[in-house]
């Protein structure tokens, strides 16, 4: 089966899936690559032929795909058409994600051929508190390059389109975990909640650092910030997604949730990324 189209569908406040989406595209080495970025805006309807290759990488928020990006996704069109699909979570547990994803995208028409759960820099993490800094790191990337080759070689052993079997994506592999970590994490949460410890809902600005260059507005998917008045995030539209965070060139921004020192206590390991195909 001979494909001379792809399709990268993402949505990626903090960039981790845009860049391992990227990587999976030009593993492919498919050239007429189209890209649709929905982080920021909704798409008008997109209609997708079975004749060419799509790949789709989301980031997993709180064990499920970030709801955002499915509200966001709904008013895609396929029609058989393949899809890579790949979930991008912060070194803690992708849960049902996959899944999740695997059921809503072959609502829409499309033909699961592959998927991966790939790691990439938690939304929480800081210079205090890392958690997967700095992944996708280069293995990373070429891990998923790697796997966009694969994805072609698969391509071209198919006949046609119906000879190209899909994936059952609740086989793949998952990644190993410590059980002790995961339990001293757990017993932690149910005590912060049983102390009815505070969460923020939004992140909190420092008025004397922040200058209103407006950066924060234009990086939050969620429309949460207005122009002029960056010091006031919405809390009914904020996504807790961090790309105003790690995008403000004066750090005037910080998101102080008692979780970041969890993940980053309890989730030191490595997790490998896993694909299946």
């Amino acid at each position: 089966m001979t494909i001379t189209e792809i399709n990268l569908i993402t949505f990626s406040p903090t960039c981790t899936s845009k860049q391992i989406g990227e990587a999976i595209v030009r593993g492919t080495g498919i050239t007429g690559v189209n890209f649709v970025d929905l982080t920021l805006q909704t798409t008008e309807q997109k209609e997708f032929s079975s004749d060419a290759l799509a790949v789709i990488t989301v980031p997993v928020y709180g064990g499920h795909v970030a709801p955002l990006a499915l509200e966001r996704m709904k008013d895609l069109r396929a029609d058989g058409t393949p899809v890579v699909i790949v979930v991008v979570y912060g070194n803690r547990a992708y849960e049902k994600a996959l899944t999740e994803l695997d059921a809503f995208v072959s609502g829409l028409g499309f033909k699961v051929i592959a998927g991966g759960t790939f790691v990439g820099e938690h939304s929480y993490s800081s210079d205090r508190y890392p958690i997967a800094a700095g992944r996708p790191d280069d293995d990373d990337l070429k891990f998923a390059e790697e796997f966009g080759a694969k994805v072609r070689t698969k391509l071209e052993n198919a006949a046609d389109a119906e000879h190209l079997y899909g994936v059952d994506v609740q086989k793949i592999q998952r990644p190993k975990q410590p059980f002790l970590p995961l339990l001293r994490f757990l017993r932690r949460v149910i005590k912060l909640r049983k102390n009815g410890v505070p969460m923020p809902r939004t992140p909190q600005v420092d008025e004397n650092l922040c200058t209103h260059c407006g950066l924060c507005v234009k990086r939050c998917p969620a429309g949460a910030i207005v122009k002029g008045e960056e010091c006031v995030t919405n809390a009914e539209k904020c996504i807790r997604c961090c790309a105003c965070l790690k995008g403000c060139p004066q750090k005037a921004r910080t998101f102080d949730t008692p979780f970041a020192a969890l993940l980053h206590d309890c989730f030191q390991r490595p997790k490998e990324n896993r694909i299946i195909l």
